[in-house]
């Protein structure tokens, strides 16, 4: 789940909404559209088409701005290993798509706020009060009901998508370090320009050509990230944290539907379960998080 800014005017919180269910349809877009190309291309290649065609939004968003200046950043180094990372849990969640059904795979990536939590403490040096650290308990037995390794479904599209949604709180983790010293757009920008430098060195040994109608679908995709990505941070900007970051499970319902209509998908039950289970804790940390600034509040 990318980080977004604190936001700046939050008075409009009916568009911030809006915006944020729009941006999980166009990621479930992207996802739809990366699990039905990478039956035909190399992950490594759908992922490059991800990211180059996604810098034209971004292009534009900075051009709108006229906000050049603030590409020149104060750790240059720290957006290459952002992107380092960014692009190991794009890799492993385009995987993920590929070997195991959508929605399945989108339920254990909302595992990545618990992990966020947890990897803040001997990360960022922040404190963790036992209501969060439960809530992370109880959002990681989620998780085990989701995978259900008890009956033999810890299977190899699992393991990726939950090595995906590790490098996903990684990456975030280092996203909230840049946001010390560098703004969002910036962020954005470098992830992808560097994401695709990174992603196009192995295309010379695993290029295949896409046809006519694929070439359409990859820049779709790629459109679809990028925009996507903007009004995410625009909502963001519209309206508090609270208000508009639970929306963005609304993700799980568009990636459901979509596996069904395209793939014939249909959860089970326990997948649904725990996918409940990861959500809720998810929103208590959420609602844990905006409450830790406040003096009074000593329960973390």
């Amino acid at each position: 789940m990318p980080l977004a800014p604190k936001p700046a005017s939050p008075d409009k919180p009916g568009l911030g909404i809006l915006l944020i269910v729009v941006s999980t349809l166009l990621f479930a877009v992207l996802w739809t559209f990366v699990k039905d190309l990478s039956q035909r291309y190399p992950v490594y290649e759908v992922t490059f088409f991800r990211n180059f065609f996604a810098l034209l939004p971004v292009m534009l968003m900075l051009a709108a701005r006229g906000s050049w200046g603030m590409l020149r950043v104060r750790r240059i180094a720290g957006h290459v290993w952002r992107a380092v990372i960014g692009v190991t849990a794009m890799v492993l969640g385009f995987l993920s798509y590929h070997l195991m059904p959508l929605a399945d795979a989108v339920a254990i990536s909302f595992m990545s706020p618990l992990l966020i939590t947890a990897l803040s403490v001997p990360l960022l040096g922040e404190r963790v009060g036992l209501h969060r650290w439960a809530a992370v308990l109880v959002g990681f037995v989620g998780v085990l009901i989701i995978v259900d390794p008890g009956r033999g479904m810890l299977t190899p599209g699992v393991l990726v998508a939950l090595a995906s949604a590790a490098a996903t709180a990684l990456a975030m983790i280092t996203i909230r370090q840049l946001n010390k010293s560098d703004p969002p757009l910036a962020i954005v920008f470098y992830f992808t320009v560097f994401s695709s430098i990174f992603t196009a060195l192995p295309l010379p040994f695993l290029w295949v050509t896409p046809s006519g109608a694929d070439w359409v679908k990859l820049v779709v995709m790629g459109l679809t990230g990028g925009i996507g990505q903007y009004f995410m941070t625009r909502a963001f900007g519209l309206a508090p944290a609270a208000v508009v970051s639970p929306f963005n499970y609304a993700g799980l319902l568009w990636a459901t539907l979509f596996g069904w209509i395209l793939w014939n998908e249909v959860p089970q039950p326990h997948v649904l379960g725990g996918a409940v289970i990861v959500i809720a804790s998810g929103l208590y940390i959420l609602y844990r998080e905006t409450r830790k600034e406040r003096p009074a509040d000593m329960a973390g």
